[in-house]
């Protein structure tokens, strides 16, 4: 099987990178780091511009209607630049929730309004420690509001509008809601988390508005199934990132000389370079897997996200954590970059759920597919 991207999907990811490498240089990631915006506004404003955000909803809800395998050039682009804007919340995850699940009212309201960049979203799903699951859910909705808290939601406090997991109205299993933030009812307090460029908050909703999303108490399987597609968007992303503290480590061993000669040219940087090389392909190899089985829509899109998932979040923070040791004592001072991949490596392993959780996801999906 073939997974090689077409020759479009390869023009917007080198567009893409020519984009970022001129929008998003690392004195954008360290103003939002070291600053009091939430995300880097001026950035997002051009990349709604570049039309990222609407880049495979259906034209006829404002979209450009373009395949997966552009989107995830983009993510894998926005990866590698460490971008701090709240893409992943509002593409990866609010806008396919409505792709999934919205009715054809909720998609012409909505799905236009997250293409051009006029609204933001966010994904609001898992309660307190442990395993997320319908059955640990305590956020009701009752008469059309919505009470409860979600802790540390990413971009929760710029977000317009939020798809919000609750127990369904009849109490039987739980349902997807959309919650528009600004019509009361919804408050965020900011949580400061290891990668200060991405904005966090504890959101509490009180009596606010929510709309069905979904059928009502088949939401746990609708999340699942964002979920899954979100995977193979997030994998792409930290491959991305990945890729990009390899290249520094080779770059700065290539250059840094102790005893007359490169560190590149010792043994031990040279393995610790090798194994960064070899955990990028094959995470690489499970991410065009998921990509393919994204864009098809192939039954075994939850073994191919799962997959996906495990071997990129292994790379990006394995790789991120050698490219500082790579730098050495430079490498744990505020003024040298490393810490933009690691600190992001750190976030995106939980964002959607953790390592463990997607391992147990891909034995379960294994074992599926050896019975089928």
């Amino acid at each position: 099987m073939n997974f090689e991207f077409s020759e479009d999907a390869n023009l917007v990811r080198d567009q893409a990178r020519g984009f970022l490498a001129e929008n998003c240089p690392p004195a954008v990631v360290r103003r939002v780091l070291e600053g009091d915006e939430l995300y880097a506004e001026d950035l997002w404003q051009k990349i709604v511009e570049m039309g990222w955000t609407a880049t495979v909803i259906p034209e006829e809800h404002g979209g450009l209607g373009l395949s997966y395998y552009e989107l995830v050039v983009i993510a894998e682009e926005l990866g590698r630049a460490c971008a701090p804007v709240p893409f992943s919340s509002s593409v990866y995850l609010a806008t396919e929730a409505i792709l999934a699940g919205g009715s054809e009212a909720q998609k012409g309201e909505w799905l236009p309004k997250l293409a051009a960049g006029e609204v933001i979203g966010a994904f609001a799903y898992a309660e307190g420690a442990g395993q997320a699951s319908a059955a640990n859910l305590e956020t009701t909705v009752t008469d059309g509001k919505i009470s409860g808290t979600k802790p540390v939601i990413a971009d929760a406090e710029i977000a317009n509008v939020m798809v919000v997991a609750a127990k369904s109205a009849g109490g039987d299993g739980a349902s997807l809601y959309l919650v528009p933030t600004d019509q009361g009812g919804v408050s965020c307090e900011a949580v400061k988390t290891l990668d200060p460029s991405r904005n966090h908050a504890n959101v509490t909703f009180d009596g606010a508005p929510a709309e069905l999303l979904g059928a009502d108490g088949e939401g746990w399987a609708l999340l699942e199934q964002v979920l899954d597609r979100a995977a193979v968007l997030f994998a792409w992303e930290q491959l991305g990132g990945s890729e990009t503290s390899l290249e520094m480590a080779k770059e700065y061993a290539m250059g840094r000389y102790a005893f007359g000669r490169p560190i590149a040219s010792y043994q031990a940087i040279k393995h610790k370079l090798a194994d960064m090389y070899v955990k990028n392909t094959l995470a690489r190899s499970n991410a065009y897997y998921g990509a393919w089985a994204l864009d098809s829509d192939a039954p075994d899109l939850p073994l191919a996200a799962a997959t996906a998932r495990v071997g990129s979040t292994q790379a990006y923070y394995y790789s991120s954590k050698e490219n500082i040791q790579t730098h050495g004592g430079m490498g744990y001072t505020w003024e040298f970059d490393c810490q933009f991949y690691y600190r992001r490596s750190k976030v995106l392993s939980v964002v959607i759920g953790s390592e463990g959780l997607w391992q147990e996801k891909l034995i379960a999906a294994s074992e599926q597919a050896d019975v089928a």
